[in-house]
């Protein structure tokens, strides 16, 4: 690819120089922060570096994962400004999903091609709501993430599918009960900024939201070796330099454990009856320059990932360096965001096509932490299975037209 002309004088004498991004060099701290500056007119010069970057590191290849969303329970002990995935016992259908139900999703998405399921949940219920703490006793469980490994755990002896456990804040028990059968688990940062918590915040009636327990998850799965998916959410009422310093924070965790294998921008959409409804929706050129901003700060290696769903125009974030979809179901709505459908797969193939590059599926590991002789310290019969599951390239064996029956 021809390099980006870095000479326009759109872009502020105070900001970096991108000729030394591109030479190789990391963006230092200070420099990362100038970045808040790049205003409209300087967009697609920052653009242009970013979408270079990616294709020396991730090459002409956008990958997504083909998925089940499994909604475990949606009790919990947070209350967030913009949520309307969590419920009361009052207002639930069913507490926890039975492990028959469990399975007949995992088992309905495995015949249309599955292969992740998305384990998805409210942050511990036992601790707020004693008809939580109930159920799971009956049922031979002391806590939510307890129940949620007996449920990885049939999910990957019983199926082909493998699972990706996205429970909240952990502790290093809870990870390692996960670790024999989640190739990878993930909690989104959402912002390392403690001003959100404060009163009138989105997070101020969310403790599990602090930054300070989010990023000590990630530390964990860092010391175990675990593969790791975060991210940030844009539009909440943070600044610029907030989501830079949140972009920060992940960029030390993986320079120390290099497990950092995905992280997802994703944008704020208002939804009724919430105390945020009346917010304004994250702005598309807002989520370019983050999404162009990550790749600058984490690198060309990096996946980084912008949900499809979330965005009429969703192609022009490749221009901003993605290299990933994150996960779209043939079968299951987005329990979190249920107002937005996942594109057709035909449809999201034309556009990531007409944008030059090819879409192919893959597991909820990404192939470097598993194939082409990885020394990832994967526990055997996981690693046994990815590799099963992908070709000689790690992704998906049977690739896009795996699942051109399904749309």
């Amino acid at each position: 690819m021809t390099s980006v002309v870095v000479s326009t004088p759109s872009i502020n004498r105070r900001l970096p120089s991108f000729e030394r991004l591109l030479a190789g060099d990391a963006l230092s701290d200070r420099d990362a922060l100038a970045l808040v500056d790049v205003d409209r007119a300087g967009m697609d010069e920052l653009c242009g570096v970013a979408s270079e970057l990616r294709d020396r590191g991730r090459g002409r290849v956008i990958t997504f994962s083909p998925k089940v969303f499994i909604p475990l329970t949606r009790l919990c002990r947070d209350f967030c400004g913009y949520c309307t995935f969590r419920q009361s016992p009052d207002e639930a259908d069913e507490l926890f999903l039975s492990g028959g139900a469990v399975m007949s999703v995992a088992r309905a998405g495995e015949r249309l091609g599955c292969t992740e399921a998305l384990f998805t949940l409210g942050e511990r219920p036992e601790q707020r709501y004693a008809e939580a703490g109930e159920w799971l006793e009956a049922h031979g469980h002391r806590t939510t993430l307890s129940y949620l490994s007996e449920m990885c755990r049939r999910v990957f002896d019983e199926t082909d599918l493998l699972p990706h456990g996205n429970p909240g804040t952990m502790s290093r028990r809870e990870l390692q009960a996960l670790q024999p059968t989640n190739p990878s688990v993930g909690i989104m940062l959402e912002s390392s900024s403690p001003r959100l918590h404060e009163a009138g915040g989105p997070h101020e009636f969310a403790p599990s939201k602090r930054p300070r327990v989010r990023l000590r998850t990630m530390e964990l799965a860092g010391e175990l070796g675990i593969p790791f998916t975060t991210g940030i959410l844009i539009g909440i009422g943070e600044t610029r330099t907030e989501r830079v310093e949140s972009l920060l924070a992940i960029r030390d965790l993986h320079r120390r454990f290099g497990h950092i294998q995905e992280v997802i921008v994703q944008n704020f959409r208002a939804k009724a009856d919430t105390p945020m409804a009346d917010v304004p929706d994250a702005a598309g050129d807002e989520l370019m320059w983050t999404t162009a901003v990550a790749r600058l700060i984490l690198g060309e290696r990096v996946n980084i990932q912008v949900p499809p769903n979330l965005s009429e125009d969703y192609e022009r974030y490749i221009h901003a360096g993605i290299n990933d979809w994150g996960g779209v179901s043939p079968l299951t709505i987005d329990y979190v965001n249920p107002e937005a459908p996942w594109p057709q797969l035909a449809e999201l193939q034309r556009r990531t096509e007409a944008a030059g590059y090819e879409l192919r599926p893959r597991l909820p590991v990404y192939p470097e932490y598993f194939a082409n002789g990885s020394d990832w310290p994967l526990p055997p019969m996981m690693k046994e299975k990815l590799l099963r599951l992908t070709d000689e390239d790690g992704y998906v064996k049977g690739g896009i037209q795996r699942y051109a029956r399904n749309d």
